[in-house]
């Protein structure tokens, strides 16, 4: 962009800010129905926006590169825009408004600042749009980063809580796993495994499948990974949930698992009491004195 454009664009945004600014929140405030930016955050976006892109026009390098030295807070205010609005659950497109909006005053005011000077208007209108698409671009793609690392940690937690290790007995342990298991989700598990087998002295673990819907080569292995790492944290292991037809589908795989199993975590319990030299035995009942004394 040529020096005479950055500086108009720059006198643009100084002399005319409150009218600017005024006719710009009036568009951003139309576009978001949901009323979910109060006003006084709307403001501050938006002065924080315009001082920004104002030191950035005034700058000797101005507009030579969206990557030099006056765009850095400029594309530091929209990024952290773009990430409240990922947060806040923005679309793209509505994220992408708060800069595409701006549009419609600045180009009101270049008309104004011009007057007859049509080719004053169409070379400033034209450099503006090129400023603020690629501008538009940037938050757009800060929004898409911000999403992916909030879906990224939705799913960690996510899957840190759908792989709890429960307490069933001194000793006895039972991680009841569902869903798919992955090489992400299987290092959870076994963290959480091995940290549990610590922290409560075990003996054995149950590692219960019924809420895995298929199991294959890939989540064998995964499953062989966490037995062996339990055995040397000197807990012996017991897969419990095995169906019949997962049962068929790894006798025609070919997996081999090398681990005592059972058919329902209710068994596996039973086993594991067994090898503690615990028993579940049916309570007796004892008949006692009646409250008046008699037989």
């Amino acid at each position: 962009m040529a020096r005479t454009t950055a500086s108009a664009i720059s006198e643009l945004l100084s002399s005319h800010e409150t009218g600017i600014l005024a006719e710009w929140l009036a568009l951003l405030s139309q576009a978001d129905t949901s009323g979910r930016i109060g006003r006084g955050e709307l403001e501050a976006q938006t002065r924080d926006f315009l001082r920004a892109l104002r030191e950035a026009a005034a700058s000797d390098d101005a507009f030579n590169s969206m990557e030099s030295a006056p765009f850095v807070r400029l594309r530091d205010v929209l990024g952290a825009i773009s990430r409240s609005r990922a947060q806040q659950g923005f679309s793209p497109s509505e994220t992408a408004i708060f800069v595409f909006s701006l549009k419609q005053p600045l180009f009101a005011r270049l008309r104004e600042m011009h007057g007859k000077d049509g080719d004053a208007v169409g070379r400033d209108t034209w450099a503006v749009t090129e400023l603020l698409d690629q501008l538009g671009l940037h938050t757009v793609e800060a929004y898409q980063k911000s999403r992916e690392e909030v879906i990224a940690r939705q799913q960690e937690e996510i899957s840190e809580l759908s792989t709890p290790v429960v307490k069933l007995w001194n000793g006895v342990l039972a991680l009841p796993l569902i869903g798919t298991l992955d090489s992400a989700r299987t290092q959870v598990v076994m963290e959480n495994l091995l940290q549990s087998i610590v922290d409560n002295g075990a003996e054995i673990a149950i590692i219960d499948i019924t809420g895995v819907p298929t199991v294959d080569t890939l989540v064998a292995q995964h499953l062989l990974k966490t037995v062996a790492a339990a055995r040397l944290m000197g807990a012996d292991c017991i897969v419990s949930g095995i169906r019949p037809q997962i049962a068929q589908t790894m006798v025609h795989l070919g997996v081999e698992l090398n681990v005592v199993s059972k058919a329902s975590l209710a068994d596996a319990f039973a086993l594991a009491l067994a090898r503690i030299g615990r028993a579940v035995v049916p309570a007796r009942s004892v008949a006692g004195p009646r409250p008046n004394g008699t037989a």
